[in-house]
């Protein structure tokens, strides 16, 4: 993981925090995500961020479902913290950043702010094993996930980098795999709020065994 600092627990991470909405974004500790930053509050929220030093962004889905006002919608309770670990300026205003993933947190409330962007405090105490790398990784059940992720990959015609996934440890292998899937929001943030890795395990296979029934009844072999 490429990242010059080092977040020993929930006391080295600020509780007040920018945060970035963004439905069916998946972030998880110690993943890595890509983003393309374009609308003006949220270069102002890189900016800062940068700026201010901690390089930390939230990211957090909306809660469309239950969200009244389409502008402002409500958000989901938990997210994650990243950091910015790599930045490029597109030449045309955009930001093309990476965010690796540092630890969950819990919305403690969101905070009125005169930034375009909105801020919260959180509470990273729930999720204080995440500052632990590889815990509890024994316990996934990597000859199910391979099997899934095999079918998954048979039933879209797609093709994976073996050397690499039997390589991978499997903290990386589930987190990685549970980012890329191409599943909804309601996944997304099951996966998030899993309380362990083998519970995300748990979940990413029973989803994607579902999905993969689905397109068996129906005769979709293609990703939806």
């Amino acid at each position: 993981m490429p990242i010059n600092a080092e977040y020993r627990g929930p006391g080295d991470l600020p509780h007040l925090i920018p945060v970035f909405p963004l439905p069916g974004a998946l972030l998880l500790p110690r993943g890595q995500m890509p983003l393309n930053i374009f609308e003006p509050r949220y270069l102002a929220m890189v900016d800062d961020a940068l700026r201010d030093g901690h390089r930390l962004i939230g990211m957090i889905q909306p809660d469309v479902s239950h969200s009244p006002d389409e502008a402002k919608p409500v958000l989901f309770r938990v997210g994650c913290v990243g950091r910015i670990t790599q930045l490029a300026e597109a030449g045309d205003g955009r930001y093309i950043l990476e965010l690796t993933g540092i630890a969950r947190f819990k919305v403690v409330e969101e905070v009125a702010v005169l930034t375009q962007y909105r801020q919260c405090k959180v509470d990273y105490f729930p999720y204080i094993d995440d500052f632990t790398a590889r815990k509890g990784e024994e316990a996934v059940d990597r000859e199910a996930l391979l099997e899934v992720l095999t079918d998954f990959l048979k039933a879209n015609n797609l093709k994976v980098d073996w050397e690499g996934v039997e390589s991978a440890p499997n903290e990386a292998l589930v987190n990685a795999l549970a980012m890329m899937s191409p599943y909804g929001p309601p996944e997304k943030q099951a996966m998030l709020e899993a309380p362990d890795l083998k519970t995300r395990a748990e979940i990413l296979i029973a989803v994607t065994e579902m999905d993969l029934a689905k397109k068996r009844t129906s005769g979709d072999t293609g990703l939806q």
